[in-house]
């Protein structure tokens, strides 16, 4: 048994899943493999990484934050990987395939792109994981790439284009991996 099999079957098990074989074959990547992006701020500094694969039930996208101001961030794929500071707008919008609004809480969206809020605690630590369903890793790994973006405030997550999240305080262009 591989340690990653071994994993999955143990996140199975805490989960209280009822039907396993369901789960692993969403949490499975495909043999497209995944694709990493570190996350940065304006003056460089390392703030984690969004990591990116894809399942039976779209892309999955986990992020570890680290060294992270506290509080709630909007996060989101953006259409563009490039991360020129210092306000990385270069990254373009939200990635949105499937032309839609921004947000799960707006009943005409949400773009492909939209995550729930990451919450960063006080020492700076945050994780999420959530599927994509709209996404797959070839449109994440385009021609002209994507990125993830963190923002400087939470998401409210139903304004289009980007749920007044405020400025992109952190971004990573993902790579494939």
């Amino acid at each position: 048994m591989t340690m990653r099999w071994a994993i999955a079957v143990l996140a199975i098990a805490a989960t209280g899943c009822t039907n396993a074989m369901e789960r692993e074959a969403e949490m499975t990547p495909t043999p497209l493999g995944g694709a990493v992006a570190v996350l940065k701020t304006a003056t460089g500094a390392e703030v984690g990484r969004a990591i990116a694969s894809e399942t039976a039930g779209g892309v999955r996208i986990a992020i570890d934050g680290v060294n992270m101001p506290p509080g709630s961030h909007g996060v989101h794929v953006h259409t563009i990987g490039r991360c020129d500071g210092p306000d990385f707008t270069t990254a373009g919008g939200h990635w949105n395939p499937t032309a839609m609004q921004h947000g799960t809480r707006n009943s005409a969206g949400p773009h492909a792109g939209d995550l729930p809020n990451l919450m960063v605690g006080t020492d700076g630590r945050g994780s999420l994981a959530m599927s994509l369903p709209a996404g797959t890793m070839a449109g994440l790994l385009d021609a002209d790439g994507s990125a993830f973006v963190v923002h400087a405030g939470p998401d409210d997550l139903k304004t289009d284009p980007a749920g007044n999240s405020g400025a992109r305080i952190a971004c990573g262009m993902f790579v494939a991996s």
